[in-house]
């Protein structure tokens, strides 16, 4: 097995320094074409290796950025993380990915895994509001790494984040409903104590405000992001003395469970029972009864947070900090499910 070639013999077999096939290999623009153009055809006809270490050594710069979500088996996530990968990949960045379960141990464990590898940055989703967890995300910070808070976020100094108007797309929800009709809507909420869903309640309450509803304690139920919890739920509604007629469900696989059990038990939608979910889930327009839904720009969410990541990591004051707060717009998407008109 013949002996790696190294830029001396680069250099040696074009007869020019090491410097200037260095500089060649990183395209440095003091460099003409002409001569990249050889030192590159050569080092690929030597067979010539970089050293992504020593590359990162000398740089300062792994070109690795690490990602961690809640969990990746959802469209939600999965468009996100490919909209920051399709960002960065013309910047020769490596996406590491780390999934929290919306377990705080587990996110604390991810953070310092990512800085062990040596990431230029870190782009997450929150998976909780932990006090613990910000004091490891402030000593990410002072290792002059940035991070970027996308759709869950805190409020950390030093910390960007992109998201999108949850309180606007909550309120457009609601207000569709009472405009088909319902006077008694449920709402189906995530854990309050993150941002987005306090945001997303607070449209929702807003939206019944402004059109004379009374809020009902009783129709504001707590529950997870899956099928079977949207079933409980509506069980439990179904309970109650006073019914709802409508459901806004801060999650689509809720609104699908939700949908599920007022099917079997004859209730009719949209002409009896309007639902309204969120996340624009690719089974939500496919169905047969087609679930009005919340998209969330997600493509451009990742692209954006990608974007503010590198606005940070060339910044090259060290001694200022950018700190964005960048708010997108969602779009609600009406369907079977909650239009009464297309009946």
């Amino acid at each position: 097995m013949s002996p790696k070639a190294t830029i001396y013999d680069i250099a040696k077999e074009l007869n020019i320094s090491a410097a200037t096939v260095s500089r060649a290999l990183n395209n440095n623009p003091k460099i003409s074409e002409s001569t990249c153009k050889l030192v590159i055809e050569t080092a690929a006809r030597m067979n010539y290796k970089q050293n992504k270490l020593a590359q990162a050594l000398k740089s300062g710069k792994s070109h690795n950025i690490g990602v961690i979500v809640p969990r990746i088996d959802s469209n939600f996530f999965a468009s996100i993380i490919r909209g920051i990968e399709e960002e960065l990949y013309p910047h020769k960045y490596n996406v590491i990915i780390c999934q929290t379960h919306e377990d705080e141990k587990r996110e604390i464990e991810n953070i310092n895994t990512l800085l062990n590898t040596q990431v230029d940055g870190i782009l997450m989703s929150v998976s909780n509001m932990s006090s613990e967890n910000d004091r490891v995300i402030e000593k990410v910070l002072e290792k002059k790494v940035p991070v970027i808070f996308f759709d869950r976020k805190k409020n950390i100094h030093g910390v960007s984040s992109v998201t999108i108007n949850d309180f606007g797309a909550a309120y457009a929800a609601t207000k569709h409903l009472i405009e088909q009709g319902s006077s008694k809507i449920a709402y189906f909420t995530g854990d309050r104590s993150l941002e987005i869903y306090e945001n997303r309640f607070n449209g929702y309450k807003q939206a019944l405000i402004d059109s004379g509803l009374n809020l009902k304690e009783d129709y504001v139920i707590q529950t997870k992001s899956n099928v079977e919890a949207g079933k409980m739920a509506v069980k439990k509604l179904l309970k109650l003395k006073d019914k709802p007629d409508a459901i806004f469900s801060a999650s689509d696989f809720a609104a699908l469970g939700a949908i599920q059990e007022l099917k079997s038990q004859g209730i009719r939608i949209p002409e009896d029972f309007c639902v309204v979910g969120f996340g624009n889930e690719p089974f939500t327009e496919f169905m047969e009864l087609s679930i009005s839904s919340v998209d969330q720009n997600t493509m451009e969410m990742g692209k954006v947070a990608a974007q503010v990541f590198m606005e940070q990591i060339n910044n090259t004051d060290k001694n200022s900090k950018i700190e964005k707060k960048v708010v997108l717009n969602a779009e609600l998407l009406i369907r079977k499910s909650s239009s009464k008109e297309s009946k």
